[in-house]
């Protein structure tokens, strides 16, 4: 699309959502600069409940998210070093990479859900719920609402659910639900299973879709509030011991993914430690 097309395109997706959106006034001021636009265009998808668009709503805002998608410098799993180069150990199959995951081109990408597991309602939240949700595209939202109806009742935490990964590189997206600690304390014995359980339902999950890679976010390191070096600790044990008992695995490549230095370092003090 060239630009015009873009802007023309962008200032339609705003014209559907505000129509469809009740509680937005239809006279609001649309944006004439370019990224205003496109701002105000992810904070409309950010907090519209799912609710039924026009196949024209989504036949652009593919076109718009797949070209931002093909503009990223991504990255193939395949050219992420794994922690070994001796086939015979569990770090052969285990990888770490800083950088956002929605860059990523692999069979799958985790996401740090909330129990409603629709994605993250705040406009332009910088959650990697808010994150994935808003690369991937409206139809993540309607598919994690179709599971979430037919389950009939909240995701419990350590659970996983898979959904396709729409505009993303990578092909799916599983969903997971991870334990909220309470600011000030220490998670507790219970919490640090239910952590444990995020990990080993992802990779169940991935193995019986028969997929190669999954790339791991920090779970519940965010504004759920569990301590990152311990975060990464269970995350390296569950994930080596899940390798480990399950010779026969689909998965070639398990990638813990960081976004930041600190997050990074951590990751890499912990592997060396298991090393």
């Amino acid at each position: 699309m060239s630009k015009t097309d873009n802007i023309i395109g962008i200032d339609f997706l705003i014209g559907e959502l505000i129509s469809t959106n009740g509680r937005i006034d239809g006279n609001m001021e649309i944006p004439k600069d370019y990224d205003e636009k496109r701002k105000l265009l992810r904070a409309l998808m950010n907090t519209q409940s799912p609710v039924k668009l026009s196949d024209r709503f989504y036949e652009i805002q593919d076109k718009v998210l797949s070209e931002e998608t093909e503009n990223k410098d991504l990255i193939r799993d395949e050219d992420i070093e794994t922690i070994s180069k001796d086939p015979n150990e569990i770090g052969s199959k285990m990888a770490l990479w800083q950088g956002d995951i929605t860059c990523l081109k692999s069979d799958a990408i985790v996401n740090a859900a909330n129990s409603q597991m629709l994605g993250c309602f705040i406009p332009l939240h910088n959650c990697i719920d808010n994150q994935i949700h808003s690369a991937a595209g409206f139809q993540l939202r309607m598919d994690c609402y179709d599971i979430m109806t037919k389950q009939g009742h909240e995701e419990a935490v350590g659970n996983a659910k898979i959904t396709p990964a729409y505009n993303l590189p990578s092909k799916y997206v599983i969903h997971t639900v991870g334990p909220a600690i309470p600011y000030g304390r220490n998670p507790n014995e219970e919490e640090m299973k239910e952590l444990e359980s995020c990990y080993k339902s992802c990779l169940e999950l991935a193995d019986k879709e028969g997929l190669k890679s999954i790339a791991f976010c920090s779970i519940s390191t965010g504004v759920f509030n569990f301590p990152k070096d311990e975060a990464s600790k269970i995350a390296i044990k569950t994930v080596s011991e899940y390798l480990k008992n399950n010779p026969e695995t689909s998965l070639d490549k398990v990638i813990f993914n960081t976004f930041s230095d600190e997050a990074t370092e951590i990751y890499r003090k912990n592997l060396l430690k298991g090393d």
